[in-house]
């Protein structure tokens, strides 16, 4: 059974961390992004506009900060020694303001590394910088939280490797009930009902932090000449014979998430989308060609494209190759001509060159890939050829 990080390897992140901060001259690090603040401690929570902050001194003493209602269950789930409180935000005393007096007794002045000045405006919060309430200079560290994020260890490897087993059972759950006079929603709400509590019976929660998460799979609308939209929004269209399908799924493994996305068709293919379907098979093998040592992701987007200019399918390209995954379902390195930083082993990203004809529909799949010291391995496993990715249109 594949478990959670541990505490070993989240004290190493934090150790390493601590050593970029040292060499920046400050007093110790503030982090205030909730999956920075998970993938530094394993502390999972639900983020909203109340402030959760995670401090750590240059002698390694830490605080966490939460709102007043959230210290049971701190204590009941999480091991930290030190746990500060505010009573509620905004409060009559902002709660940045009483951050100030946890950072000082931390003995954070001066030179204060943070991921950002201050709590991140969401839902609806408002609230003065780190820098103001403290009077100390901020340096800012997301670039190499980020960079940090992006290769994955071992055993973060193993969890998106799970993820992606449940991606393909969600999927072959998926194609099952998306048959004619079905509609989206139906299709979509079976498979992932089925497929989180089959997830839930044999891993348990595996991390889960709302009773609505679960095993993601569905078309987000990519259904007909909608699935020529590379990002389209649900409308629960109803399956009907001639229909290209462009599916997604997705499967939370203690917050790490894989990424299955194929291309379907109802019924008899057309011989245009035959021709689509063959393209967007061997644009996608230039990409996994592409991921050697030494390559880096601009090298693996410009195959691609490449194939694309020699067959004449430009016109047909709307999106780069693929984007990294983990904690977030979007994350560094991002498979673009624009970035030019090498792959590295551990780093895992989706490889979902795709071409989109709005006379026919769109052609992507998508798989979840992990770099490795000779290549890549293949995280996510499902059939990728058009015979067995035929929906029969009398259902």
């Amino acid at each position: 059974m594949t478990d959670a990080i541990s505490a070993a390897e989240h004290a190493d992140r934090r150790a390493r961390l601590s050593e970029h901060v040292r060499t920046l001259g400050a007093a110790g690090y503030v982090v205030c992004d909730p999956t920075y603040i998970t993938y530094f401690t394993g502390f999972r929570f639900l983020s909203t506009e109340r402030p959760t902050v995670y401090l750590q001194n240059a002698a390694g003493d830490d605080v966490i900060f939460v709102a007043e209602f959230e210290l049971e269950r701190t204590r009941a789930e999480a091991d930290f020694e030190r746990i500060e409180t505010y009573p509620e935000y905004p409060g009559l005393e902002h709660p940045m303001r009483i951050l100030a007096r946890v950072a000082a007794d931390l003995g954070l002045r001066g030179t204060i590394a943070a991921d950002h000045d201050g709590y991140p405006g969401i839902l609806g919060y408002t609230g003065p910088k780190l820098s103001e309430v403290t009077g100390a200079e901020i340096i800012d560290i997301a670039a190499q939280t980020e960079t940090m994020l992006a290769r994955k260890s071992p055993a973060e490897v193993e969890l998106l490797r799970e993820s992606g087993r449940w991606c393909s059972r969600a999927h072959r759950l998926l194609q099952e009930y998306s048959v004619p006079g079905s509609t989206e929603a139906e299709a979509s709400l079976r498979a992932q009902s089925e497929a989180t509590l089959a997830m839930l019976a044999e891993r348990g929660s595996g991390g889960l932090l709302g009773s609505g998460d679960g095993v993601k799979a569905g078309y987000r609308g990519q259904i007909g000449h909608r699935s020529a939209w590379a990002h389209a929004v649900a409308h629960n269209i109803r399956f009907q014979p001639g229909d290209v399908l462009v599916s997604e799924t997705g499967a939370p493994v203690w917050g790490y998430h894989a990424e299955l996305e194929r291309t379907m068709v109802i019924g008899e293919p057309t011989g245009r989308m035959r021709w689509l379907f063959d393209h967007m098979l061997a644009a996608r093998k230039a990409a996994f060609d592409a991921i050697v040592p030494g390559a880096t992701s601009a090298s693996v987007d410009g195959a691609v494209n490449a194939y694309f200019e020699k067959h004449g399918l430009t016109s047909y390209w709307r999106q780069h190759v693929g984007h990294g995954t983990g904690l977030r379902v979007h994350e560094t390195p991002f498979i673009d001509v624009g970035n030019p930083a090498p792959l590295r082993p551990g780093m895992v990203f989706t490889v979902e060159p795709g071409l989109y004809d709005p006379e026919v529909g769109g052609f992507r799949h998508s798989d979840t890939v992990a770099v490795t010291e000779d290549g890549y391995e293949l995280l996510t496993h499902y059939p990728d050829d058009l015979e067995n990715l035929v929906i029969p249109a009398n259902g």
